[in-house]
């Protein structure tokens, strides 16, 4: 018997812009939401403008949950449109 980890496949884009690195790292936190983190924010500088602007893509990493099958073929097919599987253990 397989058990394996699999989670939601969710991203999310915010776009925010500052003075710099740290005010944009600051706003980006503040918008990140509940069981999500924050996994890339290239940065742009505007020109002739000290501004700088960020898309921040946010990834879901709430909403866990096992499943169970006899093989790995099984296990597969048991994935859910829009999730992953992490972790696969045997029992």
């Amino acid at each position: 018997m397989l058990i394996g980890s699999i989670r939601p496949v969710e991203t999310r884009e915010i776009a925010v812009e500052g003075d710099s690195l740290a005010e944009l790292h600051k706003k980006l936190t503040a918008q990140t939401p509940a069981g999500w983190e924050l996994a890339e924010a290239p940065v742009r500088m505007t020109k002739g403008t000290v501004a700088v602007t960020a898309v921040g893509k946010f990834v879901r990493r709430d909403g866990a949950r096992e499943i169970e099958a006899d093989d790995m073929a099984a296990l597969r097919a048991k994935v859910p449109a829009g999730w992953q599987l992490t972790n696969v253990r045997q029992i």
